[in-house]
């Protein structure tokens, strides 16, 4: 049996974020699979995703206005034509699951998460629940929603990312998947330490994006008087740094050997976000033996052991966030949490599991459809 023709499809290449890390390792599965996307910006992608064969839309207005003409987003998908392949691999939220495939084609979607604007989970920006787009906005999700179901059911198999997202696709889709988490880099090399002189301080990472709770986070230090350091970029910024108080520092986009250094520097992680899909950055923490304290929900219940990774808080309030943060600085101070227990347990999240764990995956399945289909070619590009 000959390699099969392997593509890829992605939502969108305009940031490095998980997502992006995600795509990045089933990319270096699949190394001559081309990239079928959405919207593309080179300038953030880092090469080892922008030297392959990159396709995007031609729609040059989604690229200008991608958030005011989402409706559009799956006539674009729908039109790429991937009858030159043998396997469709795709990933993303919304759209990738939705290209059109034949019955010869084998197709596989990771699913992030259900699109968390179309199903009333907290998102980046709060320009939706503005009272002049909410009509508007209301008629579009309900044609998006029909759409998302249908096209949910076009993939022959869908993977995800958590048990969270599992439920969630079984809810909104009635489908089953198979849960692989995500890679996360926590082989990384431990930099050398280095004598510090400035105060033990907590640190907050993320996009600065409305739904990750950095506003209460910030008023909650506000109070402590205590230092935080907070490494992102993104929407919320601007507002964030109003709020801020002389013992907040933002870092702003940083290296991943930057960030390394400062989480390996810092006394604990703080992760607010509530109904997280996976949450990369708690397992970033726990790499370096850091312990997180995380909202109890979402992706992070099922990666953080209470009390020997970290805690959870329940209240998404500034004054719950105070109490239980002092709580978290007293069990820190006390030693309670086990960071090299916590190097060892994160271990099973790593890059190679899961590029093992996937490729597995593909190609268990592939063999299995070649089998009932015929559909085995002579082509070797995978």
């Amino acid at each position: 049996m000959k390699k099969p023709r392997v593509v890829l499809i992605h939502d969108y290449l305009v940031q490095y974020g998980g997502a992006e890390k995600t795509l990045e390792a089933i990319a270096e599965i699949f190394p001559d699979a081309p990239i079928y996307t959405g919207i593309y910006n080179p300038k953030s992608i880092p090469e080892t995703i922008t030297r392959r064969k990159i396709i995007t839309g031609k729609n040059p207005f989604l690229k200008l206005f991608p958030k005011y003409l989402t409706f559009l987003m799956p006539l674009l998908f729908e039109s790429f034509d991937l009858r030159d392949y043998d396997i469709v691999v795709s990933d993303g939220t919304a759209w990738p699951k939705g290209v059109l495939t034949t019955p010869d084609q084998l197709h596989i979607s990771y699913i992030h998460t259900p699109p968390r604007f179309l199903y009333k989970y907290s998102v980046e920006s709060r320009k939706r629940n503005k009272w002049y787009h909410k009509p508007a906005v209301a008629l579009i999700d309900h044609f998006l929603r029909i759409w998302d179901f249908s096209s949910a059911q076009r993939p022959d198999f869908l993977l995800t990312n958590s048990k969270e997202t599992q439920r969630r696709i079984w809810k909104f889709y009635k489908r089953e998947s198979v849960v692989i988490y995500p890679p996360v880099d926590v082989d990384r090399a431990q930099p050398e330490k280095e004598p510090h002189l400035e105060k033990p301080y907590y640190l907050a990472l993320g996009r600065l994006a409305a739904y990750k709770n950095f506003d209460i986070l910030i008023s909650a230090f506000n109070l402590l008087n205590i230092p935080l350091k907070i490494v992102g970029t993104g929407p919320e910024e601007k507002r964030l740094k109003k709020l801020a108080g002389q013992n907040i520092q933002f870092l702003g986009h940083v290296s991943e050997e930057q960030k390394s250094k400062i989480i390996e520097g810092c006394k604990g992680v703080l992760f607010p976000v509530v109904d997280e899909d996976f949450g990369i950055v708690p397992i970033e923490a726990l790499s370096h033996g850091k312990p997180v304290l995380a909202h109890r929900s979402g992706g992070p219940i099922e990666t953080i052991r209470e009390n020997i990774d970290g805690m959870f808080f329940e209240e998404v309030s500034t004054e719950s966030l105070v109490s239980t943060i002092k709580i978290f600085d007293d069990k820190i101070d006390s030693k309670a949490f086990d960071g090299q227990q916590s190097k060892i347990y994160v271990q099973r999240f790593g890059k190679e599991r899961f590029k093992k764990e996937f490729a597995d995956f593909v190609h268990w399945k592939w063999e299995e459809h070649a089998r009932t289909t015929g559909s085995i070619n002579n082509s070797s590009n995978s």
